[in-house]
């Protein structure tokens, strides 16, 4: 396998999984901020907006149910034909499939992300919001000062969960010519005939992977629990 500097293929294929799943990941922590705070501004806001009347309850309606309409699709058709589409209909003139596969993976990304998001805002006391106001805060202050950090350090260990599974999604980047360590391992068994080392070796490769960053995880979640203490 490493006769010929195959080895070499494999080094690449790394580098590019982690550095989609890297770009793919902020991609989709900024989609999914943005989503998670309208979604939230809705539904924390939508009664009183709609009695108050004005522009306001109209333009966050149509933003959220945009955004609902994202999540359902983005959530409801399988990563690789949403990678497919970006490559050969809405980037069809691209000659790289990284970064093409980055915008497809961030995309699919921030709606799992928006969801975690969301969930972790829902989860802050209403009180919170509440001693904002009386700080002086309009309500988007209130979220980015005071909310929002409390969200992340909820949703932290989650988040990195995320980012596993997005590691291993990322093995289907090769089906647009994208020379992942998938594509790596299948490209060297190609060329010798022999699929059992290569592919035993990126299935180990993607195990360690895993379990290191699992463990970190572990590290991540004690340490916040004995912070809250």
């Amino acid at each position: 396998m490493i006769g010929g500097e195959r080895y070499k293929f494999i080094i690449q294929g790394l580098k590019n999984t982690f550095l989609i799943t890297i770009v793919a990941l902020a991609i989709g922590v900024a989609i999914g901020i943005v989503v998670a705070a309208i979604r939230t501004s809705f539904d924390k806001n939508a009664e009183s907006l709609k009695i108050r009347g004005g522009i306001g309850y109209g333009i966050l309606s149509v933003l959220n149910s945009i955004c609902k309409l994202y999540i359902t699709i983005a959530r409801g058709t399988p990563v690789v034909v949403q990678l497919m589409i970006s490559y050969f209909i809405i980037f069809a003139a691209a000659d790289d499939g990284v970064p093409v596969a980055m915008f497809a993976f961030g995309i699919n990304s921030g709606a799992y992300v928006a969801e975690i998001f969301r969930a972790g805002i829902m989860s802050v006391d209403n009180g919170q919001f509440e001693a904002g106001r009386s700080l002086g805060f309009n309500y988007f202050q209130t979220m980015w000062y005071i909310i929002i950090p409390q969200m992340f350090k909820a949703v932290l260990p989650t988040l990195c969960n995320e980012f596993i599974a997005l590691l291993k999604e990322t093995s289907v980047a090769g089906y647009v010519g994208v020379t992942d360590l998938t594509k790596a391992g299948n490209t060297i068994a190609g060329r010798t005939f022999s699929y059992f080392i290569p592919l035993l070796s990126v299935a180990v490769i993607y195990l360690v992977l895993v379990i290191i960053l699992s463990w970190l995880v572990g590290i991540l979640e004690r340490r916040l629990r004995k912070s809250e203490h």
